[in-house]
């Protein structure tokens, strides 16, 4: 059982004694029990197979073990036409809600890519590089939750992947929750292989040109050294949404052609700038919208034509522009990556190696104008520029201003431009160990130095106490911002001190030192009984500073975000697997993860493998895991985000109150949390029961059901509880005859232990081989993970479903939990040909926040939205074929969502715009890459 326990810090001495006892009283009777079944230690055990699988620390004979593991291979990866490992990864059937993908530029991890295995989070699966850890990415997922960076791996240095599907915190550790993903890339090469590739969508956009060199020398048994180089280079042209707008919804702001009303027919991106409700109401206009204080109504100021062609106008009056003209699909990029291994012998017994990784990537992604109101917040308390002393006013004396009064003002800058986010980041990673045999022994231990350097800068953002000085002071130090169709009269000076080039700077490091000794006690009746023993002691850093003025809340619109902590932990661990019988194989293994200044997790976990024949298995698993708070989470710093919610007092029960809209049932808020230093860990349970079948030497088919329960999860206060405890803020707009019922803006809370969640579900593999002689050999695969329940209690008895619904919007994204994704792949290989067709299904899902609510969206007839309420399923084709010209020489290509369907329209999800990101690939449109290889011997 885990113990986690509030601890002072003691010395090391003491904290490795306390480990090492606590090892010993938890593992002495299992080891016990072994002992009786096993033959006398003095006799002579049979050596181990050196077969590492992802999951456990002791080599075996055979890849099946108690834990569900899925094995992919270069050539499967390959065949997909996926340019990244990220973006391969995304595309797994256990990948789920909280993965995060490059085209989310707007979120707090912008330029991250990120897999969230069972859709518990990017946090809660743990990648490892070669079985070693990475250091972070510099930007936390939604400010709060530290995840690795797949963007920095080298794509053609990967030999293979290997995604464990249970708990194995008990094996690695923290953050192993959910499962783990090891990128295995080669362990020595001979030789020179140079590729290239160039790749364009359909419609001739979205350009990416790709090169890479790998090239080794040595040979481990004639030279006594091996060293190799891979490199990767890649440059790739953004899409806008605008270049979309032949994809239906993609490209088009204005949905009334689908059903909808035409300003407020999406979300969070519709067509803007309207004046609504009668006038009392405006979005953010390129010429402005101003409110008489006299009749408390909006009306726009002139010019609109200079700006919008849409027809036909808004009948509010309002200046009507689409948001789609300038944010990105996905943003430019480039980046190179490097990947260097090295092994020399020296001795018999002993091999010295080392690694040696650099990435640097530079990716740039364009967002709407800002506008001059709105609400966020910092740390000093929520900003309420749309209402209020604090709102945005355009002066009496401005000379744009007909009514010469101060009026509150509703304007989108397009004289600034576009917000432009930069994210340069730069990944290193150094590693030196020794591997061997003494005595009956197999030792490996290294020492791991990993960081990140992150620049985040941004252009195009407004400084508030500026933009009020510039709009209502006579006296301003570089004079009136003239807005609209006057804004050609403005400085460069004043653009200077209206919207500054700020920045955000974010570091992490990680130094690790383990220790790891396996070898063979006896030989049982199934074979020798392993033991593997272990130790580590890492420290990782991570330090983000607040992006500039956020500190002080004097950025509109945006968030704030800051945090600097340091986690140490020292580790002992023990493993072993005993065959007890020829048919009957028990694996256990028990981690202690003592963390200084901390709580003390220890974590167990147990299999059981059973093939009562050659053809069967049966195999189970349960682990207890955890995940200790980062330190965004705990240490110092603070967040300052957007979310959505729903006002509990103008949408009670998800219907608007009158006077009220139905923005109101899915306001964009402003959350301010804070860190809390006394969160515990986040705690899990999982469970697995499995079969292998071989029904054929041709055949393999595997079902494992699983479940996972997560305790103490770290989240965000209740909005509900904050609000009703006077931790809100509202807008003036009061509701009839209720006082404080203005339109909700922003709300502080803190971070919190509280809820729980429980998954189950199962997954389906079946692969098949078939001899087709002279025509060559087919290869067919199947993998379908099916989701049958995700509750989620919120800590005050409330559970809500979230299987087949657009939620769990907590996570991240909004992507949503469909209950169904498969996958299925066809490889035809004959002489020197091999064509494979790969396709992707994910299956429909509910548009509701979870399951039994009213329905997230409406059409403009009041009926629910998408059609029934449901956003349908979606799938891709993608193939891909290559010809082996020579021994030396291969061309290749693909052509991704071959038949160009088009992503359904999802007007709920922030992570995209009238599209899920899950369907990204029908966003994009049909997609081709031709390349070509060459092998130097």
């Amino acid at each position: 059982m885990k113990h986690p326990t509030r601890r002072p810090g003691c010395p090391r001495s003491t904290l490795s004694a306390a480990i090492t006892n606590h090892l010993t009283q938890m593992l002495l009777v299992p080891m016990t029990l072994l002992a009786g079944t096993s033959l006398a230690m003095a006799q002579e055990t049979t050596n181990l197979d050196r077969i590492m699988v992802t999951g456990s620390n002791i080599p075996r004979s055979s890849t099946e073990t108690a834990s569900p593991v899925q094995v992919i291979s270069r050539q499967e990866i390959e065949r997909t036409g996926r340019a990244t490992i990220g973006e391969y990864l995304q595309t797994l059937t256990s990948d789920g809600a909280g993965s995060i993908p490059k085209s989310f530029g707007t979120g707090f991890a912008g330029g991250g890519s990120g897999i969230s295995l069972r859709g518990l989070g990017a946090a809660s699966t743990l990648v490892l590089l070669n079985g070693r850890r990475m250091a972070p990415y510099g930007l936390a997922d939604d400010g709060q939750k530290v995840f690795t960076d797949l963007s920095v791996i080298p794509m053609d240095a990967v030999e293979r992947v290997e995604v464990l599907k249970d708990g194995a915190s008990a094996i690695y550790g923290s953050d192993a929750i959910a499962g783990v993903v090891n990128i295995i890339l080669r362990r020595d090469y001979t030789g020179a292989t140079v590729k290239a590739s160039y790749g364009m969508s359909g419609d001739s956009d979205g350009n990416a040109r790709k090169g890479s060199l790998t090239a080794g020398v040595g040979d481990l048994d004639t030279d006594g050294f091996n060293a190799f180089v891979s490199i990767d280079v890649s440059k790739t042209d953004d899409i806008r949404i605008s270049d979309r707008r032949n994809r239906k919804w993609i490209g088009n702001g204005d949905l009334s052609p689908y059903g909808f009303d035409r300003v407020a027919g999406g979300q969070f991106f519709p067509l803007n700038g309207a004046i609504t409700a009668g006038g009392t109401v405006a979005g953010n206009s390129p010429v402005g919208s101003i409110r008489d204080p006299a009749t408390g109504l909006y009306q726009s100021l002139p010019g609109c034509a200079q700006f919008s062609k849409i027809s036909p106008a808004d009948a509010g009056g309002g200046c009507l522009w689409e948001t789609q003209d300038f944010r990105s699909l996905t943003p430019s990029e480039e980046f190179g990556n490097l990947f260097a291994r090295g092994t020399f012998v020296l001795s018999d017994n002993f091999e010295m190696y080392g690694e040696f990784g650099y990435s640097k990537k530079k990716n740039v992604f364009y967002n709407t104008p800002s506008g001059v109101s709105g609400s966020w917040g910092y740390p000093g308390g929520p900003v309420n520029a749309s209402s209020g002393a604090g709102a945005t006013v355009l002066g009496a004396d401005h000379p744009d201003n007909p009514l010469g009064v101060d009026a509150r003002l509703r304007y989108a800058a397009f004289d600034v431009g576009p917000r432009v986010t930069t994210n340069t980041n730069e990944f290193t990673r150094f590693l030196v160990g020794v591997k061997g045999t003494a005595g009956a022994w197999d030792i490996d231990t290294a020492y791991l130095h990993s960081a990140t350097q992150l620049v985040n800068e941004r252009t195009g953002f407004l400084r508030y106490s500026h933009v009020r000085t510039a709009l209502t002071d006579p006296n301003s130090p570089v004079g009136w911002w003239r807005i609209g169709a006057n804004a050609g009269l403005n400085s460069k000076e004043l653009y200077d001190y209206i919207s500054p080039t700020i920045h955000a700077n974010a570091s992490t490091t990680l130094d690790m030192i383990d220790f790891k000794a396996t070898r063979s006690l006896a030989d049982l009746a199934g074979g020798p009984l392993g033991l593997a023993l272990g130790a580590e002691y890492r420290r990782q850093k991570a330090n983000l500073d607040p992006q500039s003025y956020t500190d002080i809340g004097d950025i509109i619109g945006l968030g704030y975000s800051a945090y600097k902590g340091t986690q140490e932990v020292a580790v002992a661990y023990a493993e072993m697997v005993a065959p007890v019988l020829e048919t009957l194989e028990l694996t256990g293994a028990l981690r202690v993860d003592k963390y200084k200044d901390g709580d003390t997790a220890t974590t167990p976990k147990f299999g059981v493998k059973w093939t009562p024949a050659d053809w069967i298995a049966l195999r189970a698993t349960y682990a207890e895991g955890f995940r200790a708070p980062g330190p965004a989470e705990a240490g110092d710093g603070g967040l300052a985000a957007f979310s959505t919610a729903r006002d509990p007092v103008r949408c009670p029960g998800g219907t608007p109150a009158p006077g009220a809209t139905a923005a109101d049932c899915g306001v964009n808020l402003a959350i301010i949390t804070a860190a809390n230093p006394n969160l515990k860990p986040e705690e899990s349970k999982s469970y697995t029961v499995g079969l292998v079948l071989d029904p054929t030497p041709t055949t393999t088919l595997t079902l494992d059901a699983w479940q996972i329960k997560r305790t103490n999860e770290i989240n965000q206060g209740d909005t509900d509880l904050a609000l009703a405890a006077g931790r809100g803020i509202r807008a003036d707009n009061d509701l009839p005859g209720i006082p404080n019922s203005g339109s909700l803006l922003a709300v502080s809370v803190d971070y919190i232990n509280s809820a729980s969640t429980t998954i189950r579900g199962f997954d389906f593999d079946i692969r098949q081989r078939a001899d087709l002689g002279n025509y060559g050999k087919l290869l067919m695969d199947l993998q379908w993970t099916r989701i049958n329940s995700f509750e989620r209690d919120d800590g005050t008895g409330t559970v809500y479903q979230y299987a087949g619904t657009h939620g769990n919007c907590d996570v991240t994204n909004c992507i949503g939990t469909p209950k169904d994704r498969v996958n299925l792949g066809v490889t035809w290989d004959m002489d020197r040909f091999s064509i494979s067709a790969i396709g992707n299904y994910i299956g429909s899902m509910d548009n509701v926040a979870f399951e039994g609510d009213s329905c997230a969206n409406h059409y403009a007839d009041g009926t629910d939205a998408p059609r029934g309420c449901e956003l349908p399923s979606f799938y891709t084709i993608d193939l891909s074929g290559r010809w082996r010209a020579t021994d030396a020489f291969e061309i290749f290509g693909s052509v991704q969502n071959l038949t160009d369907r088009v992503a359904p329209l999802d007007p709920l999800t922030y992570g995209a715009v009238n599209y899920n990101p899950l369907h990204f690939s029908g966003a994009i449109g049909r997609y081709y890459t031709i390349g070509a290889k060459y092998t130097f011997n």
